[in-house]
């Protein structure tokens, strides 16, 4: 008798892990991420081949209309997290823990962290900052939970960057930044997000550390790139703002208002809908209805 169980386990793609993202650096390979927040969409970039699917706090200002992502809860990204690490078979889903969720205490960190793997199902957290949250790396991973550091442009600290400004750009500033990706590597982190940090000191990061690095808006240099899906896709109404550091793949939004138009008008003129997208009762049915009456 065929081992059915075997045969689908079989079919199954291999599942990306944190520790695979390291071996990914050494063999030379480019890791590629991004951001997902609902089922389908994670089910789509898991089968065009994205390496990592990142729950990110983003998600307050794509997907909840915030204007920074500080308002978003730690339930917030459980909620969103549950939908994508169901649809995902082969990408590493990450979830971002958000403002105020792991800097309070360390104790913290690790209770917040153990809901978005358990309650969210996760394999791996985020968070931002650097030898400021080494600590807290170390106790996350000693405790069994891979993280992904976070440095240069962090948006969780928005309030006090006072804007979405690129880092790194004098000495002093560049060399803080290497400092704090050495301190995650040594901190037992997996990977680190370089986000709006210039070219040549994401370059000098990348070539400093073991783990890799994944770049948005840090140029081409860095290990792998990470990207929110709605500035790639063009997912939204024409005229919306698209990052510089974002590359417009496709324009979904002129596609959805195009067929929502058509929508709306062909249920207003009732061309829709016809025959084809109804059901229909079988005559002797319809006759001893009317025979009731």
């Amino acid at each position: 008798m065929a081992d059915n169980g075997a045969a689908l386990h079989a079919a199954r793609p291999t599942r990306i892990t944190a520790a695979a993202f390291r071996r990914m650096k050494g063999r030379g390979e480019r890791i590629t991420m991004l951001t997902a927040y609902d089922y389908r969409s994670a089910r789509l970039f898991d089968a065009a081949g994205v390496d990592g699917l990142l729950v990110g706090d983003s998600l307050g200002m794509v997907v909840l209309g915030h204007e920074t992502t500080v308002p978003v809860t730690v339930d917030d990204v459980i909620h969103h997290c549950r939908p994508v690490a169901h649809a995902a078979q082969r990408a590493l889903v990450v979830a971002d823990l958000p403002f105020m969720s792991y800097t309070t205490s360390r104790e913290q960190a690790l209770t917040n962290a153990a809901r978005l793997v358990q309650e969210g199902g996760s394999q791996a957290v985020k968070l931002e900052g650097g030898r400021s949250v080494a600590g807290t790396v170390d106790a996350l991973v000693t405790a069994g939970v891979p993280v992904m550091g976070h440095i240069g442009l962090t948006p969780q600290s928005i309030l006090r960057f006072g804007g979405y400004r690129v880092q790194g750009r004098g000495k002093a500033a560049a060399q803080h930044l290497v400092d704090d990706a050495r301190a995650l590597e040594d901190s037992g982190a997996f990977a680190v997000v370089l986000e709006l940090v210039a070219a040549q000191v994401a370059e000098r990061i990348t070539a400093a550390l073991k783990i890799p690095t994944i770049g948005i808006g840090a140029g081409a240099a860095c290990d792998g790139q990470i990207q929110v899906m709605h500035d790639i896709l063009g997912y939204d109404v024409p005229g919306g703002f698209v990052p510089k550091h974002a590359h417009q793949f496709a324009n979904v939004g002129d596609t959805i208002l195009e067929a929502v138009k058509r929508y709306v008008s062909e249920v207003q003129t009732g061309a829709f809908p016809t025959e084809a997208q109804s059901f229909t009762l079988d005559e002797s049915v319809l006759k001893a209805i009317g025979e009731e009456r």
